[in-house]
């Protein structure tokens, strides 16, 4: 199932630091350098006379209890027609690094209540889903905790009528060393950036 974004409608990704990608806050318009701005850029160089307007509120170091908290002044305030969520990473990792764990059920209560209040706008969904591409074995035991959260995310698209990007299977289906597309088993590289950039144009498009 695709998304159809209207003539002159406005997208908004917004997510973690896979999404904010080093964006300038001074400038509103300012997408970073990830694969917000590559999704962006491609698709306006395909459709420049659809007027499409990209705007990006990711977060570096955001869960989805932080996604929440911000979702009014941060997404409902901007009245997008297109919302593109990426997030649940951190809420696996804060888990390793802090001993601050997010149960599986924490996260899709928060998520559900963020596209819940979405529905007002009658804006299009699609949820990106949260990824890792382990490096080492340590990393390899965080699917315990990453899987169940990556089904929420699933369920919660189908719940919602919402379109799924399936990155997290794109990445293990890759077949390649993890260190084309990662750094660190999380933040991607620009080649990571660009395979989760193409994933999103195909579930894109924009109405006639």
């Amino acid at each position: 199932m695709t998304v159809a974004v209207p003539h002159g409608g406005r997208v908004l990704f917004i997510g973690d630091s896979i999404t904010d990608a080093g964006r300038d806050r001074a400038c509103g318009d300012d997408l970073g350098t990830g694969y917000a701005m590559m999704a962006g850029a491609w698709f306006t160089a395909r459709h420049p006379g659809h007027r499409v307007g990209f705007v990006n509120r990711g977060v570096s170091g955001d869960r989805v209890r932080d996604l929440r908290a911000r979702w009014e002044i941060d997404c409902l305030a901007l009245a997008p027609n297109v919302v593109s969520i990426l997030i649940g990473v951190n809420d696996t990792w804060r888990r390793y690094d802090r001993d601050d764990p997010t149960s599986a059920p924490g996260f899709a209560r928060d998520y559900r209540h963020i596209l819940e209040s979405t529905r007002r706008l009658g804006a299009r969904l699609v949820l990106v889903e949260p990824f890792l591409v382990p490096l080492d074995d340590g990393q390899r035991g965080w699917r315990a905790d990453l899987d169940p959260k990556v089904d929420v995310v699933r369920r919660l698209a189908a719940e919602f009528d919402a379109t799924l990007v399936a990155v997290d299977e794109l990445f293990q289906a890759a077949g390649v060393d993890g260190r084309v597309w990662t750094r660190d088993g999380v933040h991607p590289t620009p080649f990571g950036h660009a395979l989760i950039a193409q994933a999103w144009l195909r579930a894109v498009t924009p109405a006639t």
